[in-house]
């Protein structure tokens, strides 16, 4: 009689947990969230490419993928692409993943029983005694804990999708601005070039008597200052360069990989974005996030409040023995069985502290997310301001300033040209010669930054809109390098 009682009450201590369910591993470790939350942010090549790597087999697939891309120049998709499958911080962001799903796992299932064996010996008696003692209060609170899991395990989902598109935007950052410095030493190179053709001219003319040394003087230290810059670009080139490369995950010889000369010309329409604070609100990572903070936090709120006088409730079943006593003439044992209750009395500690603690940290997130929405929409139209101005000026400097610059450059140098062949170097003097040049060159190089500066733009805006960028540039959140 008393060991059936025993069972029962073992059953009514782990049955309760097992029929409510619990959390099972998934096949992926959530990883087939991340990679179709990034597809749907970042498009489809770059969503494809979101790999956990989980041995070595499929770490030697990931490397002859990138050993590919690095093959032929690198586009901008190929460098994200390299870097979402090479990049181990990115990796290290994955594993976190997988903690986080084990921690929801584990908050999913019923707390373990307690076997308490007690063994008395006394004078010609034994007593032997078993307890089996389950936690009921877990037990009846483990709906609500398994809930507020899920939400956090939804965050760190998130948290990974943000982690992804936050290295994908800068490594775009990155790749524009080693273009664009690689494409400023092309520049520089090529008006050096045409400074060295003016000093030759002048110095073949001062071997025949017709040219004058103060005229030399100046086109050697033009040429010398454009030595300099160009010096100066090629050190902003590697610095660029090496960027790009961290963030790849490169080392040995895959950092030679070759890239195109220069930036793609600006494309012939923009984007029209009639409803860019909405798009951002609906789009944040950093906002969804926190809706998942703010739910978990609510959950705890009320788990609080209906714990707040019971913090502490066992239930046991127990099985006692009594051996025979010959002391009193008693041959026969005694076996008994009972039921074991532990509540913790709220006498001193009523729950009010613990309440008002999770009351205030859950209004703390409420208006934490709140204020995040508003700086997301200050955020949103920030970005795409910046994103239609700078289209503007560089289009200005491709259509206007450029061309007017050419025609008074051309004609400067014709003149200039032509007068020193002819000995008539006053008709355009060299003075404007080279004002007119440091004008060109510094046009030029405007109109190079122009560039650089809409597609660094075009790359803030999609940030601004999926995961938050600050006025600078750069990420809301701690960067991958």
């Amino acid at each position: 009689m008393s060991r059936a009682l025993l069972l029962a009450l073992a059953a009514s201590i782990v049955m309760p947990g097992v029929t409510a369910g619990c959390a099972q591993f998934s096949p992926d470790g959530g990883m087939g969230e991340v990679a179709s939350g990034v597809a749907r942010e970042a498009g489809p090549a770059a969503g494809k490419s979101v790999v956990k790597v989980t041995g070595p087999e499929q770490a030697e697939r990931t490397r002859q993928q990138v050993a590919a891309l690095l093959a032929q120049p690198l586009a901008a998709d190929a460098a994200v692409q390299v870097a979402l499958l090479n990049n181990r911080n990115l990796q290290a962001a994955y594993n976190d993943l997988g903690v986080s799903e084990a921690d929801y796992v584990q908050a999913s299932l019923p707390p373990n029983p307690t076997l308490s064996l007690l063994s008395v010996a006394g004078t010609g008696v034994a007593n032997f005694e078993v307890r089996l003692i389950g936690d009921i209060l877990n037990l009846i609170t483990l709906p609500r804990r398994t809930a507020i899991a899920a939400e956090h395990f939804a965050h760190a989902r998130h948290q990974a999708i943000a982690t992804t598109l936050r290295l994908a935007t800068d490594t775009r950052r990155a790749y524009i601005r080693t273009i664009a410095a690689q494409q400023q030493i092309g520049f520089l190179d090529r008006a050096r070039a045409t400074v060295d053709a003016a000093v030759r001219l002048n110095a073949s003319l001062g071997e025949g008597g017709g040219g004058d040394q103060l005229d030399q003087a100046e086109l050697a230290a033009f040429y010398a200052e454009l030595s300099a810059k160009l010096g100066q670009g090629r050190l902003t080139a590697r610095r660029e360069r090496e960027a790009l490369i961290r963030l790849m995950g490169l080392w040995g010889g895959d950092i030679d990989f070759p890239l195109p000369p220069e930036l793609p010309a600006l494309p012939a329409d923009l984007q029209t974005l009639a409803a860019v604070e909405v798009e951002a609100v609906d789009r944040r990572i950093d906002l969804i996030m926190g809706r998942h903070d703010v739910a978990a936090l609510a959950k705890s709120l009320s788990l609080t409040q209906a714990t707040r006088y019971v913090s502490m409730l066992q239930l046991a079943g127990i099985f006692n023995s009594e051996s025979a006593n010959p002391l009193t003439n008693s041959n026969t044992a005694i076996n008994r069985g009972g039921v074991g209750l532990d509540l913790q009395l709220p006498v001193f500690d009523t729950g009010e502290a613990r309440e008002r603690k999770a009351r205030d940290t859950y209004m703390a997130a409420l208006n934490r997310l709140a204020a995040r929405a508003v700086d997301a929409r200050s955020e949103a139209r920030s970005a795409y301001e910046t994103y239609r101005g700078t289209y503007d000026i560089a289009k200005f400097y491709r259509d206007r300033v450029l061309p007017l610059r050419g025609v008074v450059s051309k004609e400067i140098e014709l003149r200039y040209s032509n007068g020193v062949l002819a000995g008539e170097g006053l008709r355009v003097d060299l003075f404007k010669y080279l004002v007119d040049a440091r004008a060109r060159i510094g046009a030029e190089a405007a109109a190079l930054d122009a560039r650089r500066d809409f597609y660094l733009a075009d790359v803030d805006l999609q940030a601004a809109l999926s995961i938050g960028a600050t006025p600078n540039g750069q990420s809301a959140s701690p960067s991958m390098q």
